[in-house]
């Protein structure tokens, strides 16, 4: 079977800011992941085998000298020192285990070291919806060069209402070269003509490089359900943007708040936070409800919220950023981070729905026992985590659930 993942920076520009972090903060934490489908998705026989097989290859996928320069061209931001480690950095088979159960259903964990394990989320997610399309014949129905022309289109109206945003699509592609015909059709749109809207780039910091985009991202929510599950989520949030400005010296400004809830973020969110950060990122709950909490709050503090950004990222469409747009607009500068519906909408296709998460961590690997962690979203029935920790969690926050 052909190699799916063969670039070491196929992968989100989050992971690897996201791994420079933890190193500087938590360079002995060890964790635990798990994944989760949320679809209940029966696998071919054999799947985990040919997943197993495809996790062995990336031990020899490296970083290279044209990636590294790159990255120290396009994200000034991130320290020399993290290149070093970079250089040495290889994966390692036994992190991972896999298994399939006796009706199909697929079970992945994940243990070992933040700063080495950090790395493997993105492509194993990658590796498994490529892999699902090709075991089960539907990549056989792929047309990449209708795909480009869809594309194009949703490039076209994106822009023309003025939208500014990304691709956010690694994770839950139908495939790499769906993800880079979509890369490449946003950036032939973008130059084509002056547009009210903007293309920022793209969180594939392989694809940025082929076609010399800006690697777009900053963290994941397992950085601050990491940080909650070692210190409590009550100051779990502020230890994470604290953590956060000591590394990036304010780069990388725009925070995911969502771990643990409004709340409990709105408490720690002080004044030093609110202009140190240029925005905030709304990936669950509603979207308009969540923009205005965050104007409100931004007002409370004397900050004018039309200076600062609010990404939108709750699994948008074209139609659904190009509303959010009309309305955003007047209350903060709006952009929008679109995954699976850019990289996985082919037709007669259903896209994945899989995630990988954090659920246990410790600061150091002397100790003899994991912390539980959770991610307690916005959205009904979308929190993560075993159900005991959540309902723990949501105790010690107080956390009322719509």
């Amino acid at each position: 079977m052909r190699q799916i993942i063969t670039h070491f920076t196929d992968d989100d520009l989050y992971k690897f800011t996201m791994c420079c972090a933890v190193i500087d903060n938590f360079p002995r934490a060890q964790v635990k992941y798990t994944f989760t489908d949320r679809d209940g998705t029966v696998y071919p026989d054999g799947f985990a085998r040919d997943l197993s097989e495809q996790i062995a290859m990336l031990e020899d996928v490296v970083i290279t000298a044209k990636e590294i320069e790159f990255m120290k061209r396009r994200c000034r931001y991130i320290p020399g020192w993290f290149y070093n480690y970079l250089k040495g950095y290889r994966f390692d088979r036994r992190w991972v285990t896999v298994r399939q159960d006796s009706a199909g259903h697929l079970e992945i964990d994940i243990e070992g070291s933040w700063a080495d394990t950090i790395l493997l989320e993105v492509k194993i997610l990658a590796i498994i919806s490529e892999l699902y399309y090709i075991r089960t014949g539907q990549n056989a129905s792929f047309d990449y060069d209708s795909y480009y022309h869809k594309t194009y289109r949703k490039a076209e109206r994106l822009l023309e209402a003025g939208c500014v945003y990304s691709d956010f699509g690694t994770r839950r592609r139908a495939s790499f070269e769906a993800e880079d015909t979509v890369v490449r059709a946003m950036k032939d749109c973008a130059s084509s003509r002056d547009w009210p809207g903007r293309f920022v780039g793209t969180s594939n910091v392989y694809l940025a490089m082929k076609y010399d985009l800006l690697p777009v991202g900053t963290m994941a929510h397992e950085f601050i359900c990491a940080i909650g599950g070692m210190y409590g989520p009550q100051m779990a949030n502020h230890i994470a943007m604290d953590c956060w400005r000591n590394t990036f010296r304010g780069a990388l400004g725009t925070f995911l708040y969502d771990s643990f809830g409004w709340n409990i973020f709105s408490l720690n969110f002080s004044e030093d936070f609110a202009n140190l950060f240029k925005g905030l990122r709304v990936d669950s709950g509603d979207n308009r409800e969540q923009l205005m909490r965050i104007v409100d709050k931004y007002r409370s503090l004397g900050i004018d919220p039309r200076t600062k950004q609010v990404v939108f990222s709750n699994a948008l469409n074209v139609d659904q950023a190009i509303e959010i747009q009309k309305y955003a607009v007047e209350y903060c500068q709006p952009s929008f981070g679109i995954g699976t519906h850019f990289t996985n909408d082919f037709d007669g296709v259903r896209p994945m729905n899989i995630v990988i998460k954090l659920i246990a961590t410790k600061i150091t690997e002397s100790w003899d026992f994991y912390n539980d962690t959770c991610k307690l979203s916005e959205d009904t029935g979308k929190h993560t985590g075993r159900p005991e920790v959540v309902s723990r969690f949501m105790d010690a926050l107080n956390f009322k659930q719509k």
